[in-house]
């Protein structure tokens, strides 16, 4: 992601209920405004509000996903999921992938203001948005910060197709507005979510709602009239791949209503991988050996193992009666390049 579409807010006006002022962020964005809040959910974490130049993005044109635009409000993300694959993207902002990915958030606060004036541009077509595809974007901080309303609204004033993936069950707040975009245009709602036991979902992804609460905000969506995607993701080599765990998984998905199941097997691209694998090596250092050998070629597991666990997905979403089990939409099967030499540890 490039971040030549940023820029700070020209007042320094405090959002409500801001703590003081905390210094500025150096070198990249000099002049955005900074925030703590003085509030538990928030604790340890820094906002940098910036006013953006564009809020559309255009995908690449060699990115293998089914959609050619995205709105991405938020940059970093308090969900701190050990495998995030967007974690990179912070160092090209002078912070880590790590801590600074979880803690130090960007805030597009005139996003919905923004979307507004490049929906109404003669040139736009009414081209379908993506959005929850690099951070998410019912993330803590839109508690606060309220950025999706505006952009939902703006979305079904201009009649403009679009669909959300998240873990966050803060979206359940703007299920009437999802209703009344849903009456005027496309739209479409999936979750992700890669398991449902509790103690590795505290590990894996201490800053997400439980996959029960997840479980339930498919069935409120499912009932509220939306076929509702699950992307089983990501599956875990040694964690969550087996038999009975994935037949967990399964059968809790198709309990809550979902119309589509979608498995993804574990990829660690640059910076989640080191920061995977320093998780893994302290939370469960018996399966490393595992994991280099796996990831010994690159980003993406062989080819044979996600054709098997993605087999062993759908045949269990026919046992349970979810029928629409799919390969991942998003992205063939990779080839590993031969150039690519990385160290899991």
């Amino acid at each position: 992601m490039r971040w030549d579409s940023l820029a700070a807010p020209p007042d320094g006006t405090p959002s409500p209920g801001a703590a003081p002022v905390a210094p500025p962020l150096p070198l990249a964005l000099p002049a955005a405004v900074t925030r703590t809040f003085d509030t538990p959910e928030f604790a340890g974490m820094t906002f940098y509000e910036i006013q953006a130049k564009s809020i559309v993005n255009r995908v690449p044109g060699t990115s293998r996903v089914p959609f050619e635009y995205t709105i991405n409000p938020y940059r970093g993300c308090s969900h701190a999921c050990v495998y995030c694959f967007a974690r990179n993207t912070h160092t090209y902002l002078d912070m880590d992938a790590g801590v600074d990915f979880d803690q130090r958030v960007i805030v597009k606060v005139n996003a919905g203001e923004l979307l507004r004036r490049e929906l109404a541009a003669p040139r736009w077509q009414r081209q379908h948005i993506a959005m929850g595809t690099n951070v998410d974007c019912y993330q803590r901080a839109e508690g606060r910060y309220k950025l999706m309303p505006q952009i939902i609204g703006a979305l079904t004033d201009f009649a403009n197709p679009f669909s959300i993936l998240t873990k966050g069950t803060l979206i359940l707040r703007d299920l009437p507005l999802l209703r009344r975009a849903a009456e005027v245009t496309p739209v479409g709602i999936s979750f992700s979510i890669g398991f449902v036991d509790e103690a590795l979902w505290r590990a894996v992804e201490p800053g997400t709602p439980s996959p029960r609460r997840r479980l339930d905000a498919v069935r409120a969506f499912t009932d509220a009239g939306f076929s509702v995607g699950v992307l089983m993701a990501p599956v875990l080599p040694g964690l969550t791949d087996t038999d009975e765990a994935i037949d967990a998984t399964v059968s809790a998905i198709a309990a809550a209503g979902a119309t589509s199941l979608t498995p993804l097997p574990l990829h660690l691209r640059p910076g989640a991988r080191e920061w995977y694998a320093q998780w893994l090596a302290k939370t469960f250092p018996h399966l490393v050996p595992r994991y280099r050998e796996l990831f010994r070629s690159g980003s993406y597991l062989p080819q044979a193992y996600q054709r098997e666990v993605t087999a062993r997905v759908r045949m269990a979403a026919r046992r349970h009666g979810l029928h629409r089990a799919e390969g991942n939409p998003n992205r063939d099967l990779p080839q590993t390049p031969a150039a690519e030499q990385l160290t899991l540890l």
